[in-house]
């Protein structure tokens, strides 16, 4: 069956996790990408958190897989030749360098255009390529502390706390990976490529822009709330079986009907009736007391079964599930987002896998390269070099 994406050439020039996650994203949805590295060492996730020193690290695993990879020297003359004539031949081009590194190499976007005017150019930064913050550096977690998720994560009175999700990076990936494709869908009209930019400060910023609603009727920042809602919605993490430390489901009830059948679930019927908990303004005064009631109940039973028996019962619920027991969960397995692959040197291995569902053309995940892996394969097809010709280019420092 064909992808839906099959026949769109990319060339993945990207490192770390912040563009990886985007060109993974494509190559999972069928697109034909091409990871660019330097030789011998290779993209500096390959090894920069490996347990085992020449063997490609989980982080590199996790967010390159689907991909086909390439060695090319571009800061050799025969190098940077052979890279224009890669260019020549894609559809999108990722990266996420520092700002000013293709410039300096002399393969910055207005040259390229000009090699390859259907080009996208994808180009992911910490704080964008203009504005007075445009020069300075970022990873995931500066990204959440300047997108604002830092500033509203954690308890009243507690300082800042860096959200666990890596939605400066990842989240910056999946925002890039829209842009991508609404370039190539506006190029297939206009025969027009394009540059495509994302900032990483401005995509946590767009994932904020629900909780910071009250800054709209206060005028001030928006507080840190911890887990429950300043709606006054019933919403809250609560204790369960046997205890450990992760032991706990999230309930959130917005309605009276959830709240009736939540306290019917318990045996507890009678609470929607309490005048502590009947009016909102009440309710958040005694929450305390309901947070008892709730916890007398799920503090008897395993967080699996809360999950179960609020959600038969039309409860919004959630097991707080711990990284083990998401790849390991028989849901998550049966929907194709925790799958094995075969890797040609750790053997099996058990990752996510693509959480987009397409009907016609459905995901298949395969592991992430080796570095070169695919150095014969690509530059035979693409650029006509023999095996002869590879050898003599790895010999010089090229591939």
């Amino acid at each position: 069956m064909e992808k839906a994406l099959a026949g769109v050439k990319v060339l993945d020039l990207t490192q770390f996790e912040a563009g990886t996650s985007c060109t993974e994203m494509l190559a999972w949805l069928g697109a034909n990408v091409i990871k660019m590295e330097p030789p011998k060492m290779g993209e500096q996730g390959r090894w920069l958190l490996s347990e085992k020193p020449g063997v490609d690290s989980h982080y590199f695993m996790l967010l390159n897989a689907n991909k086909r990879s390439i060695t090319l020297n571009t800061k050799s003359e025969r190098g940077k030749q052979m890279f224009i004539d890669l260019v020549k031949q894609v559809d999108i081009l990722a990266e996420n360098y520092s700002l000013g590194t293709l410039e300096s190499w002399g393969l910055g976007y207005d040259h390229l255009r000009e090699i390859n005017p259907r080009l996208i150019y994808l180009t992911i930064k910490g704080f964008g390529t203009y504005g007075p913050n445009s020069k300075y550096k970022s990873f995931d977690m500066i990204a959440q502390a300047a997108g604002g998720a830092m500033s509203l994560t954690g308890f009243p009175g507690s300082p800042p706390l860096k959200p666990g999700p890596t939605i400066g990076d990842t989240g910056t990936g999946i925002h890039a990976a829209c842009g991508v494709l609404a370039a190539y869908i506006q190029r297939e009209r206009t025969g027009k490529g394009q540059k495509v930019e994302v900032a990483m400060q401005e995509a946590v910023f767009n994932f904020v822009r629900v909780p910071m609603m009250g800054t709209y009727i206060t005028g001030q920042p928006t507080p840190r709330a911890g887990n429950r809602l300043a709606s006054g919605a019933i919403g809250d993490i609560y204790k369960c079986a046997p205890g450990g430390d992760n032991d706990y489901v999230y309930m959130l009830c917005t309605t009276p009907e959830m709240f009736h059948a939540l306290c019917t679930t318990i045996g507890r019927p009678d609470v929607p009736d309490d005048p502590r908990f009947k009016e909102r303004k009440e309710r958040i005064k005694y929450i305390e007391d309901l947070t008892q009631i709730i916890e007398a109940w799920t503090t008897q039973h395993s967080k699996h079964d809360v999950m179960r028996m609020m959600g038969e019962a039309g409860v919004p619920c959630g097991a707080i599930l711990d990284s083990v027991e998401l790849l390991n969960d028989p849901h998550m397995r049966e929907r194709g987002m925790v799958v094995t692959v075969d890797h040609p040197v750790r053997g099996k291995f058990t990752m996510p896998g693509c959480p987009v569902k397409l009907e016609d053309s459905p995901a298949e995940v395969t592991a992430a390269p080796l570095l070169g892996q695919h150095n014969g394969e690509v530059y035979g097809e693409m650029l006509g070099l023999s095996a002869a010709d590879l050898d003599r280019l790895k010999q010089e420092g090229i591939v």
